[in-house]
């Protein structure tokens, strides 16, 4: 009959020794895993670092060549805008040439001119000159392109290229300005008014009539006169203001 020995002590020492190996290896495993898994992660974060880098270099690239658009545009802009600055005053100084043109032939052809045609009417006139007023206290400002004047009578001619209704208006404005003038310096003489255009359309014409102007035409080298009476309008006066 066999007898069951006592496993020795350094046996069961051994066998717990061994498991503890098989243990740590197991836990070194897990561990190259996490490793590798971190590797990993950290691999692929620097792929999107490099990526993102890439694509803020990108963007930056692209800011700059934006940046470098706008300036060139802007400094283009400046040039147009420089160069419509300097036609913009070309143009101006030549409409203020002929301004300056279009008077003096106001002044010397048109109002000789002027004296003759309305004298055909009946109209002697001695004196005959461009006229500025500026009473600042009353505040009158006007300018009339031709003042007709004898001792009863003034004929006040506005000269446009092409008249229009609201030259119209405004010389009829003008002439109520004329009319407190002449009261405020005690001038009894009747006051009339006078369109002269180098380009007349009819309906202006006809409104000009209406409300009692003269009108002037040119033809060739000298001026036709209509009245308002040959079309069966009234002349309009302005008389002196009474108190």
């Amino acid at each position: 009959m066999e007898t069951t020995q006592p496993i020795p002590e350094w046996r069961a020492i051994a066998d717990e020794i061994w498991a503890l190996v098989r243990e740590n290896a197991r836990g070194f495993k897990e561990l190259r895993d996490v490793h590798k898994e971190t590797e990993k992660g950290l691999q692929e974060l620097k792929d999107v670092q490099k990526e993102t880098q890439a694509a803020l270099k990108e963007t930056d690239r692209q800011i700059k060549a934006m940046s470098a658009e706008t300036d060139r545009q802007m400094r283009e802009t400046a040039k147009q805008m420089k160069a419509t600055d300097k036609q913009m005053k070309a143009t101006d100084k030549r409409i203020g040439e002929l301004s300056n043109r279009f008077g003096e032939m106001v002044e010397y052809m048109v109002i000789p001119n002027l004296v003759a045609k309305f004298k055909e009417l009946g109209f002697t006139f001695t004196k005959a000159n461009r006229t500025v007023i500026e009473d600042l206290v009353h505040d009158l400002c006007l300018e009339v392109d031709a003042l007709l004047e004898n001792g009863g009578q003034v004929m006040a001619v506005e000269i446009k290229s092409k008249p229009s209704t609201g030259d119209i208006r405004d010389h009829l404005e003008r002439m109520k300005k004329l009319r407190r003038y002449a009261d405020l310096h005690h001038d009894q003489r009747v006051y009339l008014g006078a369109l002269a255009g180098v380009v007349f359309s009819k309906d202006v014409k006809t409104y000009a009539l209406r409300q009692g102007l003269y009108v002037l035409e040119p033809s060739g080298e000298t001026f036709i006169l209509t009245e308002p009476q040959a079309q069966g309008f009234i002349p309009r006066e302005w008389r002196l203001l009474q108190a």
